[in-house]
């Protein structure tokens, strides 16, 4: 059954919209460092800023939030031609990337942990939906522009920040605190701990195999 058009006077249609020109963003930017054309660059913002959403709203059986409301893509668009033409008049700071994805990271995920509260899913598959929302469209970019994905680097905090971040809201939430404000603490939990990891490197222990003593 199709689902209405988001009302424009939720501050979620609008975090999910900053959120998409954020990844937008960074996809053009993924796709600048491997000198795509311009219709290159419009296809790696487009999947980097719809992918997680899209995967988010298959799972949940929901029109796929962009068919419901074209101005996500419109807004992808607008944000790679900005990008297009900031780097051709400006060096783009060496970790552009990584911030421009930290941010939509915190943006998008805690969109897609509304979109399944509102659903009335149990807080597993809020957390879950809302850490695919965040990440599945950064680890499709990553996939196309031929890099090792963020999520699977060794010094990065990514999906366990969104994990730590998300469980936070459904805490919040569950203490009766507004989703607004949960949301937005959530939001900066996601973001200072990616920050950090891109700061400090910091990071989780790895596995080792065949290391022991002989």
């Amino acid at each position: 059954m199709p689902v209405p058009i988001q009302d424009p006077t939720q501050l979620l249609y609008y975090f999910t919209l900053l959120g998409v020109a954020v990844f937008a963003c960074s996809g053009a930017l993924a796709a600048g460092r491997r000198n795509l054309d311009p219709v290159g660059v419009a296809v790696l913002a487009m999947v980097t800023a719809t992918g997680g959403g899209t995967a988010r709203d298959v799972l949940l059986d929901r029109t796929v939030f962009w068919v419901a409301d074209p101005t996500y893509i419109v807004v992808c668009l607008i944000a790679a031609a900005v990008t297009w033409f900031w780097v051709r008049f400006f060096t783009p700071p060496d970790r552009a990337l990584l911030m421009a994805d930290a941010v939509g990271l915190a943006l998008f995920s805690v969109t897609g942990t509304q979109i399944a509260e509102e659903a009335g899913h149990p807080a597993v598959i809020i957390i879950l939906m809302g850490t695919l929302t965040g990440c599945a469209g950064g680890l499709l970019r990553d996939v196309l522009s031929v890099e090792v994905p963020l999520i699977f680097r060794k010094s990065e905090l990514y999906v366990t920040a969104c994990v730590i971040g998300l469980g936070a809201y459904v805490l919040l939430r569950y203490v009766g605190i507004e989703a607004d404000i949960a949301g937005a603490i959530a939001s900066a939990i996601i973001l200072s701990l990616r920050l950090a990891s891109i700061r400090w490197k910091i990071t989780l222990p790895t596995m080792r195999v065949g290391t022991g003593a002989e």
